[in-house]
């Protein structure tokens, strides 16, 4: 069964920075790509960021491009979500995705795990 649990979260101001982690199990790590969504309240959820089985393809939201970096490390079966220069409109439930493909994916019905989310709250 696979398994997705994220760390990382937590209050920041704007502008300042944190580092999400996705530690996944139960799964052949370097057969899925990955990916973080978010949902704000009482917004539907949406992507963020992508990347492939390697690491050598990502793609990202027009909202956090030039301020997020997404990363992956299949030795360790984790992925990561950079973020830098964060603001208010950033506040969200962050969530942690995979897909058992090679090729990487913003839409979430493409999802086939999720992970339980990790929230970011950024003051003003």
């Amino acid at each position: 069964q696979v398994q997705l649990v994220e760390s990382g979260g937590g209050l920041v101001q704007a502008g300042g920075s944190l580092r999400l982690s996705c530690a996944a199990s139960g799964l052949t790590f370097s057969s899925y790509a990955m990916a973080w969504f978010r949902q704000a309240p009482g917004k539907e959820r949406e992507f963020v960021a992508t990347i492939n089985w390697s690491g050598g393809l990502t793609s990202y939201a027009d909202s956090v491009k030039g301020r997020f970096t997404i990363s992956r490390d299949n030795a360790k079966n984790t992925v990561y979500l950079q973020m830098n220069r964060l603001k208010p409109e950033d506040t969200a439930v962050y969530y942690c995705a995979a897909r058992r493909s090679l090729g990487v994916y913003t839409l979430t019905s493409l999802v086939d795990s999720w992970g339980q989310g990790t929230q970011v709250p950024v003051s003003s």
